[in-house]
């Protein structure tokens, strides 16, 4: 499991760090893969605005890190974990200007039809302290969060709020936090148990993030997808990205990733073959299984509409 934390506090090493680093802690140890963000350090232009993102699909500003950085995390993501502090009832700039640009994928969902392979299952968090006890401290945070959630293709299944904690420190000091955290880490357990399927093709462009993204879609909650290269392209393919949209499976921001690099962060229970031969590892104690599929790189659309209505069919027999 893949677990995305976006620190929105500028001080980064102050209490939201502390609440956030917590929490990946411990998931952590339950055998999570986790990344944080230290989003007062990236390069976030703010939304213009413009609607680009509604009548095209995509955000027009594709010079900074939301474009080549933050869409393919949330798009990994099994769980987002959104930390801040309270600032005027809400969060800091900074995290604001990263969940504003969220615009591009509600309109992917909402304006195209398109849905996120993931959006079944992935489930959001958010993490919160205030200087104040007022009793509405947190309303207006947790209602953006919702609704950020929500763009990005997430769940949102609970919230720690800690009042009257300003002082770098405090959290530290706080009763009972480890315990809060463990309860949250509770609500996704079965999440810890899902088997992990490997797709593994030559450059992870078509044939293997077709397959991940199905049984995804599938079976998210009880199949943890992933998916790699031998040789990893550039970029994933148009033209799967095209037929992929014809089914309603959106798979925009997917970047292509390495065997290695998948397999750095665990070994999975089975390993799906298509195309990588002797160039795919051998690892004692999983289960292997090799489709003869063709590589569909570059042929036109109609022989890669038959790669995708055979692979939705292999999965479907897979996961039955």
């Amino acid at each position: 499991m893949f677990i995305l934390g976006l620190q929105g506090s500028p001080r980064l090493k102050g209490n939201t760090n502390y609440l956030l680093e917590l929490f990946l802690d411990a998931a952590k140890q339950k055998g999570a893969h986790t990344q944080k963000i230290d989003v007062a350090r990236l390069n976030i232009s703010p939304c213009t605005g413009c609607g680009n993102c509604e009548r095209k699909g995509f955000c027009i500003i594709r010079d900074d890190d939301m474009a080549s950085r933050i869409y393919p995390l949330l798009r990994r993501a099994d769980v987002v974990v959104l930390a801040s502090p309270v600032y005027f009832y809400n969060v800091p700039a900074v995290l604001k200007a990263l969940i504003d640009r969220s615009q591009a994928l509600w309109s992917r969902k909402y304006k195209h039809g398109l849905d996120d392979p993931m959006r079944g299952h992935r489930k959001g968090f958010m993490l919160s302290v205030g200087a104040t006890k007022g009793k509405n401290l947190f309303d207006g945070m947790v209602l953006t969060a919702k609704y950020f959630f929500d763009a990005i293709g997430a769940q949102y299944i609970d919230m720690l709020g800690y009042r009257r904690v300003e002082e770098i420190g405090e959290m530290e000091k706080q009763a009972g936090i480890a315990d809060d955290v463990a309860g949250l880490l509770e609500q996704i357990a079965p999440f810890f148990n899902r088997k992990k399927i490997l797709f593994a093709c030559r450059e992870n462009a078509c044939r293997s993030q077709i397959s991940s993204a199905f049984a995804a879609s599938m079976a998210g909650e009880r199949i943890e997808s992933l998916y790699a290269g031998s040789t990893p392209a550039k970029e994933i393919n148009p033209l799967m990205v095209e037929v992929m949209a014809e089914a309603g499976i959106d798979m925009a921001y997917r970047t292509p990733r390495s065997i290695q690099d998948v397999l750095d962060e665990g070994t999975p229970d089975m390993i799906i073959t298509m195309g990588c031969g002797d160039q795919c590892p051998f690892i004692p104690g999983v289960i292997y299984e090799d489709w003869d599929l063709p590589d569909p790189a570059g042929k036109d659309i109609d022989f890669m509409r038959k790669i995708r209505d055979e692979v939705r069919d292999r999965i479907s027999k897979q996961i039955a």
